[in-house]
């Protein structure tokens, strides 16, 4: 059939129209979600084609972040699986990984991970590995937030906590998430109620809205706002949802469908989610508190200055800073103490809003780093996200490893009857002197009481590029090994970038082990490819930090907060 022959009896449609919907849903294999969006905008007769449930089944596979199984589950909690993609690639993609805080030096590497119908961030307890080994035994996690996908693709935020009364959950708003980001800030966001006399006044006044950002706060002020604001928004976990965040069989699914329609509820009707129905129309947000209860919870209780303070404060602020830039080389008497300025920001920040509440954001940000460790913001409510490199055939052994000291694996006696868990983060650098490839191998979680060198330290370092044909030193419990290559490996010293090192070797075996040996001790680093999803999936449930502390502890310790007897 020839073009002109196709054109006519198509009318002028488009040619995609002719394709059997399943040709073409094999064709958008090959196009990103994205793509198939503009499709629909570049011709109206493509609409209904793009729209079908088929296309965007096959550009939620595309994404890449979910296996067909679980898609095909998500979809009975939502409307369509253009809104699921639109969740999947919005909100999943650009989250899911390790993050990490310096402090506590023992307990902040957070996991985020697919829950269901939700991305679940998942502290990795420091813990000590029992006699079954790591991926047989219960690796310990708690939570720390989720985002949940709502019916029409739209997301809700939770943040995880405890009170005196137990595990607590803490609504708010998702504020944004760039595609790259690496910066996961946990803030309080003022939102004003718009209306339409407003709107028409700030028009006709040429008013443009001025906000100050809630990182540029002081410290203790930001630390205030979130504890005030989730004093007011928690709501008591119900046991159905206490610990169980994902699917681990079949029988799974109904239980946490009634608890993913738990949460909405308590997402939209508050303390008052019990009695309410999803579709029952909203008065009021319940997530959010008042600013002017804000301000009388801050101690500022004159009436009077409550309520001028939404018009006021940024031109105060702002004659303040003009007076203060002004009269610097003529006079000391218009320059502001820092208590000052640190009150009139504070005003500037809530006057942009009629309430407040908590807000999780996701940006991109250039950081510098060591040796892959993000230098971090210490008073920053904050996690940043390490990028794990996928192996290939010249870099075959990057990315996540777990393991313990002692061979053989997994071995404990009577006297040690468990051995700490330390995950490491292995990359590729080339020397500065001869450029050669070395591997080093980045500790981000160490399962000890206490702790001399701080995540980020390089627990060994090796010239990968200088194989040699160095024995193992012990017995081979049965272990083929392949190949080794000298390096040094931690030890004495302090610190974070100044520890001390001393020789050793790595060795390699052909099921994979990776054994670090340090020459003088002889002692054993024993090291494995770990799947974190799965053995989070099966591991064991411990309560949360109080809420602003869960999200990141900027407490600085060298101990474990989550051992017995820990310290909040």
């Amino acid at each position: 059939m020839k073009i002109s022959d196709l054109e006519s009896e198509s009318s002028g449609a488009c040619l995609l129209l002719l394709l059997p919907e399943d040709v073409f849903g094999v064709i958008s294999r090959f196009l990103s979600p994205n793509d198939i969006f503009n499709l629909s905008l570049s011709c109206k007769s493509l609409c209904d084609l793009v729209d079908s449930e088929k296309i965007w089944l096959v550009q939620c596979e595309v994404v890449k972040v979910l296996p067909l199984y679980e898609i095909l589950q998500w979809r009975i909690g939502i409307s369509s699986y253009k809104a699921l993609c639109r969740f999947l690639v919005e909100v999943m993609k650009p989250l899911v990984g390790i993050w990490v805080h310096q402090n506590p030096e023992l307990g902040n590497v957070v996991y985020v991970m697919p829950g269901f119908l939700s991305v679940v961030g998942c502290r990795i307890i420091p813990q000590e590995v029992g006699p079954l080994g790591i991926e047989e035994g219960r690796v310990m996690w708690s939570p720390v937030f989720e985002i949940i996908c709502c019916f029409d693709g739209s997301t809700g935020f939770f943040l995880h906590g405890r009170d005196r009364d137990g595990s607590c959950l803490y609504p708010g708003f998702v504020m944004g998430i760039e595609k790259s980001c690496n910066v996961l800030l946990l803030e309080v966001e003022p939102r004003r109620e718009k209306n339409l006399c407003s709107e028409i006044e700030s028009a006709l006044l040429g008013k443009k809205e001025v906000r100050f950002s809630f990182c540029k706060l002081a410290f203790s002020d930001r630390r205030k706002l979130l504890d005030l604001v989730t004093g007011r928004v928690g709501l008591t976990v119900p046991e159905l949802s206490n610990g169980k965040l994902f699917q681990r069989s079949k029988d799974d699914k109904a239980m946490l469908l009634e608890r993913r329609t738990m949460l909405l509820k308590m997402h939209k009707f508050g303390g008052n989610w019990d009695h309410m129905n999803l579709e029952d129309e909203l008065c009021s947000i319940p997530i959010q508190v008042d600013i002017n209860d804000m301000w009388k919870n801050l101690g500022y209780d004159d009436e009077n200055q409550i309520q001028g303070t939404q018009r006021k404060s940024f031109s105060k602020y702002f004659r303040s800073r003009m007076k203060h830039i002004l009269g610097r080389s003529s006079s000391s008497k218009n320059t502001s103490s820092s208590s000052e300025i640190k009150r009139l920001n504070l005003q500037s920040f809530l006057s942009s809003g009629d309430s407040v509440g908590l807000s999780i954001k996701a940006s991109k940000t250039k950081l510098s780093s060591y040796r892959g460790w993000p230098n971090m913001h210490e008073t920053h409510f904050a996690l940043y996200k390490l990028p794990i490199k996928n192996p290939v055939d010249s870099q075959e052994y990057a990315g996540l490893w777990g393991g313990t000291f002692g061979w053989p694996p997994g071995k404990c006696t009577e006297d040690k009857p468990g051995k700490a868990l330390f995950l490491l983060m292995l990359t590729y650098e080339k020397s500065q002197v001869d450029s050669e490839r070395l591997l080093i191998g980045t500790k981000i979680l160490e399962g000890t009481h206490y702790v001399m060198h701080p995540n980020g330290s390089a627990m060994f370092v090796v010239n990968i590029d200088s194989p040699t044909f160095e024995l193992f030193p012990f017995d081979t419990n049965g272990e083929d090994f392949e190949q080794s290559y000298t390096g040094e490996g931690i030890a004495k010293g302090y610190g974070f970038r100044y520890p001390g090192y001393k020789p050793g070797s790595l060795f390699i075996t052909s099921k994979g082990l990776l054994m670090f040996v340090w020459k003088e001790t002889k002692v054993v680093l024993t090291l494995q490819r770990l799947n974190l999803e799965e053995l989070l999936k099966k591991g064991l449930f411990v309560p949360p930090l109080p809420p602003s502390l869960n999200f990141t502890y900027l407490t600085k310790s060298h101990t474990n907060v989550f051992a017995s007897g820990r310290k909040t």
